[in-house]
Parts: C-alpha cells; sequence; structure tokens
C-alpha cells in the first residue's frame, strides 16, 4: 500500500462511492413512483459497487515497499562486493524520487536513464514512478543521434547517465536545442575512460532526496510508466508506451508463466532497459528476490557468479546461450544447482538445448515484442516430451509456444480480416494479441498506433504456424520473409538449418535482389573459435534439411553484428546484400 493514505486512488474511490450513494438513492425515488409489478424481483446486486476498500490502482511500485516491510535484511541487489538490503533498496529508491521532486520534477514528465546492469538503473525503475514520472531507459550501445532524437522525441527532463557512455552521451547532449538536468553516475566497478558530463552525480543526488517521500499510487492505473523505444530499424525508432497497470500483469504474468518462486536469486544478463528487463525489475522485488548485476556479459563471469550467489534464474538471447556453450570448459565455473534461463529470439536447435542442459542450465523459450511490455507466450514444456527422440523434443521446445496467464486473447490470424488460420501446423498468419499488457500507444504516432491496433488486435508482424496443440511457431518477420521466384522462403527455416552445422555461432538469412528471381537468399554465418568452413560446406550441409529453392545462393562467413539485447542486426545484413550484387 502506497506511504501516502490520502492517494489519488483512494480519493477518487470516496468519489465513486459518493456517485453510487446518490445513483442509488435515485433508482429508490425513481422505483417509488412506479407501479412495481407484483413478480417483479429486485436486483440482488444493486448497490454493489466498487469503492475505496476493494478498488486500488494496478501498479508495480508497491512490491518494493512490500519486500522491505516484509524482508528488511534481506540481500536485494548484489553488485561486485556490495549488498544492498531491502531496507536500503527502499530507501534509495525513495530519496531519488524526492530528490527529482525538489528538482523540479513533476507528473507526466520524463526521466532518461542511460545505464548498465547496476543498482541506480533499479532504484529508477521504482524512484521515478513513485513520483507520477515516466521512466525511459535508453539503449546502450545507441549512436549519438539517435540517442538525441529519443531525448527530444520523448522531452525527457532529465538523464541520468554512466560514466561509461559520457562520449556519446555529450555528443548527443550538444545535438539537442534545451538545456536538461544530467546526472552522472560514476560506478566503483567501472575503470575505464570517460568524463562526468552533468552537473552533479547519482550518489550526491541522492543525499538531496529524503528517505521520507510520502508518494502515491497513479490516480489511474493506465497512467503512463515507462517510456521505450523499438530498435528503429525502419527509420526512426517509435516510442513505445506503457502503463501501470500492464506493467503490474506483465510482472505478476511473468511469475505465474515462468513461474518465479520466492526468493529468487537472478542474474541480470538481460538488459534492464531493454523492455525494462522484461518487467523482472518489478517482477523479482515482488517476489523478494536477489537482483545480481553485471554490467555486461562476461561468460567467465556469469558462470563465477551463478556458482558464488547460487543464482536460480536468469535471461537472455541466443547470443548468451552462445556464450556460454562456447567458453572453454577450464574457465566455466562449476555449480551443483539447476539455472532457469529464458530466452527469445532465434528458437534454440537441439544441439544447444542438449548442451546447455548438461551445463547445468534448463531452457524455456518465450516470444514477446517491445510493445506488450515483453513476453506473451512461454514453451510452456509437457511432461510427454520427456520420452521423446533429442531432436524431436527440441523442435516441440523450440516453438514460441502459448499464450502467458495476463494474454486475454493470442491467435495466428489472417493480417487483414484478423480471422485465425486454420490450426494445422501449416497455414501461415500473423500472431495477434489482446489484453491488459498491450502498450497504451507509439507516442506522438496516431498513425502507427492506429495501424498496430487495426482490426482490434495488436499486430505483431511475426508470421507463423498455429499447430493443433494450440502452440504457436513463428515463421518469419513481414519483412523477413524471402519471396524468390513468387515462392516464400522463410529466413528462421533457413537459419535452423545453418544452426545444426557444428561449426555455426550465429547465423542469419536476408533477402539479396536477384533479377532473375527477384530476391534469392544469402546467408551470414560467424564461426565458432578456431573453426574452418567454406560457403560450399554451409550450401551442402543444407541440403540435407532444405528444399533446393530455399538453399542460401550466397554465404558470407565473418562477423554477424548484434544488437545490445543480443538481436542479429537484419537491417544491416540486408544492406551488405544488396551491395553484393547479383549472384554469379
Amino acid at each position: 500500500m502506497a506511504d501516502n493514505k490520502k492517494s489519488p486512488a483512494l480519493q477518487a474511490g470516496k468519489a465513486r462511492g459518493s456517485n453510487a450513494k446518490k445513483r442509488a438513492s435515485a433508482r429508490t425515488s425513481a422505483a417509488a413512483g412506479r407501479r412495481v409489478s407484483k413478480s417483479a424481483k429486485p436486483d440482488k446486486w444493486a448497490g454493489l459497487e466498487p469503492s475505496s476498500v476493494n478498488r486500488v490502482a494496478l501498479s508495480p511500485i508497491p512490491f518494493l515497499p512490500r519486500a522491505a516491510e516484509i524482508y528488511p535484511d534481506r540481500i536485494a541487489v548484489l553488485h561486485g562486493d556490495r549488498q544492498i538490503s531491502y531496507r536500503e533498496f527502499h530507501e534509495r529508491a525513495k530519496r531519488l524520487g524526492s530528490a527529482l521532486k525538489k528538482r523540479g520534477i513533476r507528473k507526466g514528465d520524463v526521466i532518461a536513464a542511460m545505464l548498465p546492469n547496476i543498482p541506480a538503473m533499479l532504484d529508477a525503475h521504482f524512484g521515478v514512478p513513485m513520483i507520477g514520472a515516466v521512466l525511459n531507459t535508453i539503449n546502450t550501445r545507441l549512436d549519438a543521434d539517435t540517442i538525441a532524437y529519443i531525448l527530444e522525441h520523448g522531452e525527457a527532463k532529465a538523464l541520468i547517465t554512466d560514466r561509461e557512455f559520457a562520449g556519446v552521451v555529450a555528443a548527443a547532449l550538444a545535438k539537442i536545442k534545451r538545456k536538461i538536468l544530467v546526472i552522472d553516475h560514476d560506478d566503483p566497478l567501472y575503470t575505464g575512460p570517460g568524463a562526468r558530463v552533468g552537473s552533479i552525480e547519482y550518489e550526491a543526488l541522492l543525499n538531496e532526496g529524503s528517505s521520507d517521500l510520502a508518494w502515491s499510487l497513479p490516480g489511474d492505473e493506465y497512467a503512463p510508466i515507462a517510456l521505450n523505444y523499438t530498435s528503429g530499424t525502419t527509420g526512426r525508432p517509435k516510442g513505445v508506451v506503457y502503463h501501470h497497470r500492464g506493467a503490474f500483469l506483465e510482472s505478476a504474468g511473468a511469475i505465474m508463466g515462468w513461474p518465479l518462486p520466492a526468493a529468487p536469486v537472478y542474474l541480470w544478463t538481460l538488459p534492464l532497459f531493454h523492455c525494462n528487463g522484461w518487467c523482472y525489475s518489478w517482477a523479482v522485488t515482488a517476489m523478494a528476490g536477489t537482483h545480481v548485476c553485471l554490467r555486461r556479459v562476461d561468460p567467465v563471469m556469469v558462470f563465477d557468479l551463478i556458482g558464488k550467489h547460487g543464482v536460480t534464474h536468469m535471461c537472455g538471447a541466443p547470443t548468451v546461450l552462445s556464450m556460454l556453450i562456447n567458453l572453454p570448459a577450464d574457465q566455466r565455473r562449476g555449480f551443483t544447482h539447476k539455472v532457469a534461463l529464458q530466452t527469445g529470439g532465434s528458437p534454440p536447435p537441439a544441439k544447444v538445448l542438449k548442451t546447455m542442459k548438461d551445463l547445468g542450465f534448463h531452457v524455456l523459450h518465450i516470444f514477446g515484442m517491445t510493445e506488450l511490455h515483453g513476453a506473451s507466450t512461454t514453451c510452456a514444456t509437457q511432461e510427454a516430451w520427456c520420452t521423446l527422440p533429442d531432436e524431436e523434443r527440441a523442435q516441440r521446445m523450440a516453438r514460441q509456444g502459448v499464450r502467458m496467464p495476463m494474454i486475454d486473447g493470442h491467435i495466428v490470424g489472417d493480417p487483414r480480416t484478423c480471422k485465425p488460420v486454420r490450426q494445422d501446423g501449416a497455414s501461415v498468419g500473423e500472431i495477434l494479441i489482446r489484453g491488459n499488457t498491450v502498450m497504451l500507444g507509439y507516442l506522438k504516432d496516431p498513425r502507427a498506433t492506429a495501424e498496430a491496433f487495426a482490426g482490434g488486435w495488436m499486430h505483431s508482424g511475426d508470421l507463423a504456424v498455429w499447430h493443433p496443440d494450440n502452440y504457436v511457431e513463428i515463421k518469419d518477420r513481414k519483412k523477413d520473409i524471402i519471396i524468390s521466384g513468387g515462392e516464400n522462403i522463410s529466413s528462421v527455416e533457413i537459419e535452423t538449418a545453418l544452426y545444426r552445422h557444428p561449426a555455426v555461432a550465429l547465423a542469419a538469412a536476408v533477402a539479396q535482389p536477384d533479377d532473375k528471381w527477384g530476391e534469392v537468399p544469402c546467408v551470414f554465418v560467424q564461426l565458432k573459435p578456431d573453426a574452418q568452413v567454406t560457403e560450399a560446406d554451409i550450401i551442402e550441409h543444407c541440403r540435407s534439411t532444405l528444399a533446393r529453392f530455399k538453399l542460401p545462393k550466397r554465404v558470407v562467413i565473418g562477423e554477424v553484428p548484434v544488437t545490445a539485447t543480443g538481436k542479429i542486426q537484419k537491417y544491416v545484413l540486408r544492406e551488405q546484400a544488396r551491395a553484393l550484387g547479383q549472384v554469379a
């Protein structure tokens, strides 16, 4: 419950209660003036309406004060040798909110954060919304021009930035036309270059605030809580607006859908800037778990932290799995317990799932997007799969799965009519979603919002098939489908074949322009360390699983570019493929 007993939610509840009494009185008066039939029965539900007693705005903010109230001395955050209790975590969040408020930040103002996975980023997930402000976490791998665009488009009033990003942040600030409050974060664990660019250091700002902050829940649970920008692979990134209700329900759904037990030990291998850490920033706190911070994904450190702190849960893109698998055995610290690992993106091949299992990880494949507050489907494991051969079991586990508990509607449908396709595992449609965790919309972009919500569904842009057992399986992004000679070729199908090659670490298939066929498949392959494979070897390997017209016409071997969240940058590869010219 909020610290402020006279919250807007309670005041609104009193108003609703007063209005309910007035309506009940009006109904009574009206009934007295009418002749009531002897057969008419009174409405037994009359007068039962929401009030301040049973209606409070849904928000993830109360997760922290509750955890601090029940487990004040439990370790909430670990960062290097530093331990932060739930009592201290709660006080830091309130001090941040109080200090920002003293500096003129008001309800609805945007506070940007350019931070790695460190305690300050967790503080911001509670301290910023405590005063009704909106948290805008920025991708730490963006260029200065894009950062400047986000600060301007979101109208950020303040920016909290780590010293590691001083160079790009300084360049971005030089591009915007107004002054904003810039707060430097000087992390003792960062020893690299980077000057301070702000007017105050983060810990000094916290000292300006008070731990007695009287915060309140939002009067409207659909009030904005966070602003997240899409990857911007086609033009400028779009600002996705999250709401308190959606953040609460995504957190609750994540807890139920994984499931997340009491007091988990969660390792932050997933960037907190990405969908607010898929809302695990709030979910882990709801379960009074321990957040183990990690500035960057270092596989040696990952194994070390798992063994040292008894990590139970972590999330990451397929590249994280690849990094763990490819780490030499003599550099891995062993552990005896099982670690639950949730991954999105490209479906993990059978060999990856088996190797991860042998290393002590139980991998769960999920699907989601920025516009959905995070995950919306999970590949829930069926007991019957345990008896299947490795390859067949992996095929089941690599699907995107079934809807999570908080998702109201989830179908594979025709993107024009929004009618479901046949559940035959072959008919292709678009994944369409409806429910409380869908974004409010795109900031300052009603046209894009209308397009995304066409037909009363959130259009994911992902093409998939729907199996008879209700599991969905993504075949491609709309923009990634390769149309060659009138045939649709799934880039995901080609990539799945490529990942079966023992030398392949990363793979991506894109369309390359072709005068005869319109488009042909061009693949980019990153090999494992010390592996040696030729273009001919890769194409020959694909012949065993792909139809002839789906075979790669060109193979480029080298480093595959990825985003900070581990997603392969296909728009970069498409440009490279266009530049390669015609296939001989």
